[in-house]
């Protein structure tokens, strides 16, 4: 027989340290600071969805809530803009934002190549105007496709204009010239 009523059992079983064996589940305490970094994360990762054009957000998986709240911010000013971005993190914390996070990564690498493959044209352009005949031997062995003539005309027209200091026509097309050239050999 217990030396307790039942009454008297259940209080004794409810006193600090008398609790009943349970299984050790980990328990992983998360400070509120960390809570707060994490959501400061997902409204940075909202304002750059915001930032981003018509055709690049087609791009990115978002539902249509989250779209159409992006949409909203977009269109927005002042106060509102900033509750509106608020609203976009709150959604972003209850979605899985890894496929999204990928989207725009992807999205900003390929901006990214795009302009390294623009400051190689520009480089390659310049060489070509300072370089002359040498330089225009170059670049057909990178682009098979070009036509030697046009190249060493425009070339030449880019430097008169460069030494009678006029509008540098010539010196645009060529850029234009060798970027169509490296899209075909794409």
């Amino acid at each position: 027989m217990s030396k307790y009523t039942e009454d008297e059992q259940w209080l004794d079983d409810s006193l600090p340290g008398n609790e009943p064996e349970a299984e050790d589940d980990e328990i992983i305490w998360v400070s509120k600071s960390e809570i707060k970094r994490d959501a400061e994360v997902l409204k940075d990762l909202g304002v750059e969805l915001v930032k981003l054009g018509k055709n690049a957000l087609e791009r990115i998986p978002l539902d249509e809530d989250l779209r159409a709240a992006i949409d909203l911010a977009q269109r927005i000013k002042k106060e509102g803009y900033r509750r509106q971005i608020q609203l976009i993190g709150k959604m972003l914390r209850a979605r899985d934002v890894e496929p999204i996070q990928t989207a725009l990564d992807k999205l900003k690498n390929r901006h990214n190549q795009q302009v390294a493959v623009f400051h190689k044209l520009e480089s390659l352009r310049d060489r070509l105007i300072d370089g002359g005949d040498d330089a225009i031997t170059d670049v057909l062995e990178l682009y098979p496709n070009g036509d030697r003539q046009q190249l060493r005309s425009m070339v030449r027209t880019a430097q008169k204009e460069r030494a009678g200091n006029k509008p540098p026509k010539a010196y645009r097309q060529i850029f234009q010239y060798l970027k169509d050239l490296a899209e075909q050999d794409e």
